[in-house]
C-alpha cells in the first residue's frame, strides 16, 4: 500500500487538518492525524479578500504565504510522527478556497496555497488544483466528498445519507442511488455570529443556540433564499453565504437577542440539510458539525432518521475531509478518473488535480 499525506483547510478557517494514509484500490487507512492552528493574521487576510476588493499583488502574495503556512505545518507533522518522507508518494493539497464561481460565464474555482512552495519546502511531490478540471468539463467542481463517501461507505448496503458539516454542508446519498450536493451553509454563519457577539470561535455543543429561541419569521425569510430551492447539482461557499448575506437577512430583526439569532441560524442549517432527505435509513455526520450535539439533535428530530457520526464506523469525523484529499492524490498519481459527473453535472468523469514535482 502507498502512503499519502492529505491537507485540508475548509471554509470554516478554523484549522489545518493533516493526515497520513495508506491507500490502495480497496482501502484508505488513517495512520496519523493532527490539526494545526490557522495563523490568525492569514485568516483575517483571507476573509478580507473574500469580502472586500483586493489587488493582484495581494492575491499573489497570499498564495505564497498560505503555501508557507501549509509547508511549515506539514513539516511539523512529519517531524511529530517521525515519517520517512521517502515512503510518501505525494501530498494531496486542497488549498484555501478564495472564490468558487462555477455558474458564471467563465466558471472557475480558486484555491490558494502555492503547490510549488509546498513541494520545495517539504521535498515531496504535491497534487493540488483538484476542482478546475471538473469545472472545465461543465461541472460544479464541488462537492467532491461524495466520491470518497461512496468508496468508504458503499459496503453498508443500505440507503444512507453522509452529511459533511464544515463551513458549508454537503450531502451524499448512497445505496439505491448515488447523489450529492451542497445543501448550503453549515457552520460558517454559526461561527461568525458567536465570534462577533460572544468572542468564541464556535458554539460548543450548540449550547448558546439552545439557550435561545428560533424566530419563525427570520427563519422563513432565510429559507426563501433561492439557493435552497435549487435542484442538484449545486455548490456554494463563502462568496455567497457570508456576513453580508446575514446582515441583509436580519435587517428587519434588530430586536432579536444574540441567542435567538444563533438558534435560528442553527435551525437553518438543520432544516436545509434535512429538507431533501427521502427514503434514507440512516444519517452519518462528519466534519466540525458532528461535535455540535444540539445541531445533530435537531437533524435527528426533524428527519426522524437515526443519526450517527463516522466515528461509529471507525473513521475520525474530524479528519475525513483531509483523508479525501490524500485519496484524491492517490487517484491522480495513478491516473484514475473520479466518479463525480452524477454529483457535479460534469460532462464526464475526470482525472483530477495538477502534479507539482519536488
Amino acid at each position: 500500500m502507498a502512503k499519502y499525506i492529505g491537507v485540508m483547510s475548509g471554509t470554516s478557517l478554523d484549522g489545518i487538518d493533516i493526515v497520513l494514509c495508506e491507500i490502495d484500490n480497496s482501502c484508505c487507512t488513517l495512520l496519523h492525524a493532527n490539526e494545526y492552528p490557522y495563523h490568525s493574521a492569514l485568516k483575517q487576510e483571507v476573509l478580507q479578500m473574500i469580502e472586500e476588493h483586493t489587488t493582484l499583488k495581494k492575491i499573489g502574495e497570499l498564495d505564497v504565504k498560505l503555501g508557507d503556512m501549509f509547508a511549515s505545518n506539514i513539516n511539523a507533522f512529519i517531524t511529530q510522527y517521525q515519517i520517512d518522507t521517502n515512503e510518501v508518494t505525494a501530498i494531496g493539497l486542497h488549498g484555501q478556497t478564495l472564490w468558487h464561481e462555477p455558474n458564471s460565464k467563465h466558471p472557475f474555482s480558486m484555491q490558494l496555497g502555492s503547490a510549488s512552495v509546498v513541494a520545495a519546502k517539504t521535498n515531496i511531490d504535491v497534487v493540488n488544483d483538484f476542482r478546475s478540471k471538473d469545472v472545465a468539463n461543465g461541472g460544479q467542481g464541488a462537492p467532491f466528498a461524495p466520491a470518497f463517501h461512496q468508496f468508504v461507505f458503499d459496503r453498508l448496503y443500505k440507503n444512507i445519507a453522509v452529511v459533511n458539516i464544515g463551513g458549508m454542508a454537503n450531502i451524499t446519498l448512497l445505496g439505491d442511488r448515488y447523489l450529492g450536493w451542497d445543501s448550503g451553509c453549515g457552520n460558517v454563519l454559526l461561527d461568525h455570529w458567536i465570534f462577533t457577539t460572544q468572542g468564541k470561535n464556535y458554539d460548543q455543543n450548540g449550547s448558546f443556540a439552545k439557550s435561545g429561541s428560533v424566530n419563525a419569521e427570520l427563519l422563513a425569510k432565510m429559507l426563501n433564499d433561492p439557493y435552497f430551492a435549487k435542484k442538484a447539482p449545486k455548490s456554494t461557499g463563502r462568496e455567497y453565504f457570508n456576513p453580508t448575506w446575514l446582515k441583509k437577512q436580519r435587517q428587519d430583526f434588530q430586536e432579536l437577542s444574540d441567542a435567538d439569532i444563533q438558534a435560528t441560524l442553527t435551525e437553518l442549517t438543520a432544516q436545509t440539510i434535512v429538507q431533501d432527505l427521502k427514503d434514507v435509513e440512516e444519517i452519518i455526520i462528519c466534519g466540525g458539525g458532528a461535535k455540535n450535539s444540539y445541531l445533530c439533535e435537531r437533524i435527528a428530530q426533524l428527519s426522524r432518521i437515526p443519526v450517527k457520526t463516522t466515528n461509529e464506523y471507525g473513521i475520525d469525523s474530524d479528519f475525513l475531509e483531509a483523508m479525501i484529499f490524500a485519496w484524491l492524490a492517490y487517484k491522480r498519481i495513478n491516473k484514475e478518473t473520479v466518479q463525480l459527473k452524477e454529483i457535479t453535472g460534469a460532462k464526464k468523469d475526470s482525472i483530477l488535480g495538477a502534479l507539482t514535482c519536488r
